[in-house]
């Protein structure tokens, strides 16, 4: 028959969303850039009404365009090859977030190994006289939660193979309130650093820069990942996945051990190794 679909593949009707995706990111880039260009005594409102005019832009297309992602999987368009690809993209995307995070170990092992050749670090590192932060207090208790979030997350996978349903939402329940309450402890040791996140020349360090932009990015990807399991324990409440289809589920996981892995290199590299002999705070 004509026009008989005869493959797995789905091919995507055209759609407004990548359209408005696009320029949600013009529109958050430009507020942005107004916004750190601004005066710092300036009372003009705007760039930050047009910074946050983008993000809500953005919000509104991840809603939208995920959405329907979703509709195409509950009539059927997720084939296995389909599946299969969106696996792809997702270890192609988690791949991409490694290399963001190496830019920042390799800008914390440039200045540490070689702090002679750095002008800014002085010879030394840490800076001479500088307090670092106890790996061993706070950090290590925040180790110790995404580990124990590692294993529930892993048992709430285990669960959805198994369609046992009040164990996932258990387990995502436990993985949630323990990335909650490891952004909080690290919201409360920012709050009480002992080295400020500030330009050299206003009385900050290349030490603080490069820790506050590697363990804070490390605490945005947690923000993001929390959110991702929200949304997939409201869709288990909802009955959208099933033992064999839950590549959305299955995404967050991922994303989650990921955010695991890279947190363990950074307690190790930075927390324990990069502070050594220092007195801490």
């Amino acid at each position: 028959m004509a026009g008989a679909k005869n493959h797995q593949y789905h091919i995507l009707p055209p759609s407004i969303w990548p359209l408005v995706g696009s320029l949600s990111a013009f529109v958050l880039a430009v507020g942005g850039i107004m916004w750190m260009h601004q005066p710092a005594d300036a009372t003009n409102s705007v760039p930050a009404l047009v910074f946050f005019l983008g993000v809500a832009l953005l919000a509104l297309t991840f809603f939208g365009w995920w959405s329907k992602v979703i509709q195409e999987a509950h009539a059927g368009d997720h084939t296995p090859i389909v599946q299969l690809h969106l696996r792809y993209g997702m270890i192609l995307f988690i791949a991409s977030e490694v290399m963001f995070f190496v830019g920042w170990f390799w800008a914390w092992f440039d200045f540490s190994l070689f702090p002679s050749m750095v002008e800014s670090v002085g010879g030394q590192w840490p800076p001479k006289g500088m307090h670092v932060i106890d790996a061993w207090s706070l950090p290590l208790l925040n180790t110790l939660l995404l580990l124990c979030s590692g294993t529930t997350i892993t048992w709430a996978h285990h669960a959805m193979l198994h369609d046992r349903r009040d164990d996932v939402k258990t387990g995502l329940w436990l993985t949630i309130i323990l990335g909650v309450v490891f952004s909080m402890i690290q919201a409360y040791e920012y709050m009480h650093a002992p080295f400020p996140f500030k330009a050299e020349s206003e009385g900050g360090s290349a030490y603080g820069g490069v820790f506050f932009m590697a363990t804070g990015f490390h605490g945005f990807h947690v923000l993001v990942g929390t959110i991702f399991l929200i949304v997939n324990l409201i869709r288990v409440y909802k009955g959208d996945f099933t033992p064999k289809q839950h590549f959305g589920f299955e995404a967050a996981a991922w994303y989650w051990h990921f955010v695991d892995v890279v947190w363990l290199f950074l307690f190790a590299s930075i927390y324990v190794w990069g502070g050594w002999g220092a007195p801490v705070h």
